[in-house]
């Protein structure tokens, strides 16, 4: 029986969903013993990503309102990575607030040297821009979001209670904590767009989904890393 593109996409998630221990970063920020300085680097980090990501997801724009080499133009593909550009867009704006709330001037800013773990992610999104069947990409990605959602959502909650943040700086974490039913319907169009074109290799999907699950977990981990050290 030919699946539709929620089933397919909830079951990816499903199969897709990190251990939950193995985010060892995570409790350490929900019971507020992450150091101070851990926090900055999260954001000095995510200062990175999310600009890496930004340009990335306008790539697969492109290419999917283009074509690739061995598939049609994908409209709904492009329309589910145009948003993703402009969530990213949103989210550098309201990352601002959070890493002045760390405490990071300009100048620690422009000296910080990013973590070579925590940007495997942001490159791998990039080989996805360059190489990955748009529609391929949107599960992988979408599978992956969940439980990036998951985290900030937690984090949003400790950085509050334990930390006494104010809502602004918050507001990078609100932002991907909260639901977004547009993205997940523009998501469903371009899965949908795939099956019925003969464009989804779900052994293609659950492989880029294990790297993304992959790289991510080693963000969290070079994270956890710093702040055992970082005295």
């Amino acid at each position: 029986m030919t699946r539709t593109a929620r089933e397919l996409l909830e079951s990816t998630t499903g199969k897709l969903a990190p251990d939950p221990h193995a985010n060892r970063l995570l409790p350490l920020i929900a019971r507020g013993a992450a150091r101070r300085s851990t926090l900055a680097a999260l954001a000095l980090e995510q200062r990175h990503v999310v600009a890496a990501d930004r340009r990335a997801f306008l790539h697969l724009a492109e290419r999917s309102a283009a074509g690739t080499e061995t598939s049609a133009a994908a409209p709904e593909s492009a329309a589910f990575f145009a948003m993703l550009a402009e969530g990213e867009a949103l989210a550098q704006d309201r990352l601002g607030a959070y890493v002045a709330a760390v405490g990071v001037d300009e100048a620690q800013e422009a000296a910080y040297q990013p973590l070579a773990d925590c940007q495997t992610y942001p490159a791998y999104v990039a080989w996805l821009a360059l190489n990955g069947s748009p529609a391929d990409v949107v599960l992988a990605l979408s599978a992956n979001f969940a439980a990036w959602g998951g985290y900030c959502a937690t984090i949003a909650q400790a950085l509050r209670r334990r930390y006494g943040f104010a809502d602004e700086a918050c507001g990078f974490f609100d932002f991907f904590a909260e639901p977004a039913a547009d993205l997940e319907q523009k998501a469903l169009a371009a899965v949908q767009a795939g099956l019925d074109t003969g464009q989804v290799s779900e052994d293609a999907v659950q492989h880029y989904g294990r790297l993304l699950q992959a790289y991510e977990a080693k963000f969290w981990h070079a994270l956890w890393e710093w702040d055992q050290r970082v005295a």
